[in-house]
């Protein structure tokens, strides 16, 4: 569900991009005098709506961070320290299985040098950096920090530069002004999608609430009371909905109190420690216990006689006191879900708590304010029993599921590999069909009635369930399983990185010289000039695939796109691929290093080679991109960016194969 509702929003978010030189962030620097032979080098950056740059911090196998390189240290001046950078939002990554690290809005990063030789004017810097959206450019800029004569007399002087539009930056000295003041950075916002996804999922955790023993039956209990209590049919709709938005009030205070309690990014920080995770796994184990029938999770009787006798009140304080009695006496089935939930929002950090709460109180509210606007509706509601404590028992057994992706998260953090990918999927076929058979009244729990019959509903809910557990299956052999990718380790995570089978068409023996068996087994060239080559052997077309080690809709188009049989065959059969990572770190030799003509960028690795190759000849720096190419190193049609629909990108295939001589 996680995934499918991630790449549904991605999908309707999405715009593409037209081919163009795209610069998001804007830099300025400057000069901080902290003593005669000390100053703080700083670059800010402002960053582009939607747009963020990634941290230095960001985990490896994930996104690319940022990197500093300071020219001529030696002799010079001294670096004091790292580089230090401002607040840095902290969110999971799906595709990568790892955390990123990065910025919104703004960005600043401070060097602390000392200077070691007296006749320095200037220092020279590099940041190489990598800013996404949709699609992701790695960029690097060339800083020019000017040092100004310091006079004894002005204890802090500032000077200021602007990124030039070339992204060559001028000195500008400033030495005669007085200390500048830093730029407030803008509030970061919380992510539309993610929030609505928390309150999305939320929603369906109250709905579920809604439907266990606990809450189901006081539906039309406490409906009959506002409507005969009330001295007429309005005053009773009335106190219903007030007695509806005070439940929404009282759990949107409880995720206000945890936010307040633990704070915003401390929550997220837990998210992502091993340890919490531990205990998140064994909070909702306990959880998956309690809703299977081994005991029942109560808050003290005390409390509700007290909140009880409250609300003979009557009045707004009464009934406010009436709907935190039924969080109370109903927290047995809405404690594990409320639970959960506070967990999972937790790891997006921000309000998200806050939005769960919204979400989950108003699944819970509606009906409560519905049937009082709408009396004659209680005789549809069907009627108590067993089937409620099946409801309960089939959210036991989904916590129990969702308990060990957290212990998934605390094995590949601390890379223990007791829970690799086949281990993962072995316990949740083992949970999905014992649910299974639970559904189809082959196993009971404590607290089930006597089952006379399977009624229509649980034997859908049953067949699906073990519909699932079978897709599962031909994970444990190296099946990608897309459907639900966003839970169990990635495939490298395992006892068999390539599949169980693990066997190729195609040996390391007989590639061609320069190729590797890349995505799908797919014969793949890292170099354009050999495989160039090869393509003339072979007399085929190329698509140059403009890729990252760390682009995340490169691998989103190479596991749902790529995978698919009718675009394999031609990447495997009727063109030469080449996959150019524009990430790639590996120097360059000496005599190959070079100033871009385009960019007036120093080209020192393999990937800013490709990089220039990609905004010197198709004017664009996004990835992933992809061309097609004849021998003569001509377009055979348009160069596609990312292309999730399947049909479209498998016509551009055709139309530029069909185009080759």
């Amino acid at each position: 569900m996680k995934k499918a509702l991630f790449f549904l929003f991605s999908f309707l978010a999405f715009a593409n991009i037209n081919a163009q030189i795209v610069n998001p962030v804007k830099w300025t620097t400057k000069v901080e005098k902290i003593s005669d032979t000390e100053f703080n080098l700083v670059m800010e950056g402002k960053i582009e709506d939607n747009w963020h740059v990634y941290s230095q911090f960001t985990p490896e196998n994930g996104p690319l961070a940022a990197e500093f390189k300071f020219k001529e240290v030696k002799g010079n001046y001294e670096l004091v320290g790292k580089v230090k950078e401002s607040p840095y939002k902290k969110q999971y990554n799906d595709v990568f299985e790892v955390d990123e690290y990065y910025f919104e809005k703004n960005v600043t990063f401070t060097q602390k040098v000392k200077i070691t030789n007296p006749n320095l004017k200037t220092i020279r810097a590099t940041i190489d950096y990598q800013v996404c959206k949709e699609v992701c450019i790695n960029q690097d800029n060339t800083f020019t920090f000017p040092l100004p004569k310091i006079s004894i007399t002005n204890p802090k002087v500032v000077v200021t530069v602007d990124t030039i539009k070339d992204d060559t930056v001028q000195a500008v000295k400033e030495a005669d002004k007085p200390t500048a003041v830093a730029k407030v950075a803008e509030p970061k916002k919380e992510e539309d999608r993610g929030l609505l996804t928390i309150f999305f999922l939320a929603f369906l955790g109250g709905f579920a609430a809604l439907l266990t023993p606990c809450v189901f039956p006081m539906i039309p209990m406490t409906v009959s009371f506002f409507t005969k209590q009330s001295k007429n049919p309005g005053q009773g709709k009335r106190n219903a909905i007030l007695y509806g938005l005070s439940i929404i009030a009282i759990y949107v205070v409880l995720g206000l109190a945890i936010t307040a309690i633990f704070g915003a990014d401390a929550l997220n920080a837990l998210s992502t420690n091993p340890w919490f995770n531990l205990f998140f796994f064994l909070l909702l184990v306990v959880f998956a216990v309690s809703f299977l029938g081994a005991f029942e999770i109560m808050l003290p009787n005390s409390w509700a006689n007290k909140v009880d006798k409250q609300a003979d009140r009557g009045g707004i304080i009464g009934i406010l006191f009436m709907a935190l009695a039924l969080a109370i006496v109903s927290f047995s089935c809405t404690g594990p879900i409320v639970g959960t939930l506070l967990v999972e929002s937790a790891t997006k950090g921000g309000i998200a708590p806050i939005v769960g709460m919204l979400g989950f109180s108003s699944a819970l509210a509606l009906p409560f304010m519905l049937f009082a606007m709408f009396p004659s509706w209680l005789n549809s509601l069907p009627k108590s029993g067993g089937w409620l404590n099946t409801v309960k028992v089939s959210l036991g057994f989904l916590e129990l599921a969702l308990a060990f992706k957290f212990l998934s998260n605390a094995d590949l953090v601390l890379q223990l590999h007791l829970l690799e990918r086949e281990v993962f999927l072995a316990i949740w076929i083992a949970v999905f069909g014992v649910w299974a058979l639970y559904l189809l009244g082959k196993i009971t729990t404590p607290h089930d009635s006597p089952l006379s019959h399977i009624s229509v509903g649980r034997l859908s809910l049953g067949l699906l369930v073990l519909a699932f557990t079978v897709y599962m299956i031909p994970g444990l052999f190296g099946a990608p399983l897309k459907l639900i990718s966003a839970f169990p380790p990635p495939q490298t995570y395992s006892e068999s990185p390539r599949g169980f089978f693990g066997n190729t068409s195609t040996s390391k023996e007989t590639l061609p010289d320069g190729a590797k068996l890349g995505e799908h087994d797919i014969i793949t060239f890292t170099d354009y000039e050999k495989g160039l080559a090869y393509a003339k052997e072979v007399n085929k077309p190329v698509m140059i695939d403009f890729t990252g080690h760390a682009c995340v809709n490169c691998r989103k188009m190479e596991i749902n796109v790529w995978s698919d049989e009718k675009v394999l065959n031609i990447l495997k059969n009727d063109v030469v691929l080449i996959s150019l990572y524009v990430d790639e770190n590996i120097d360059l030799p000496k005599n190959e290093q070079f100033i871009s003509k385009s960019t007036g960028s120093e080209i020192v690795t393999v990937g800013d080679k490709w990089t220039d190759f990609m905004i010197t000849k198709y004017k664009t720096n996004t990835q992933p991109l992809y061309v097609l190419i004849d021998l003569e190193e001509q377009n055979l049609n348009n160069p596609i960016s990312y292309t999730p629909n399947i049909n479209e990108y498998l016509a551009w295939l055709k139309d530029g194969v069909s185009k080759f001589k």
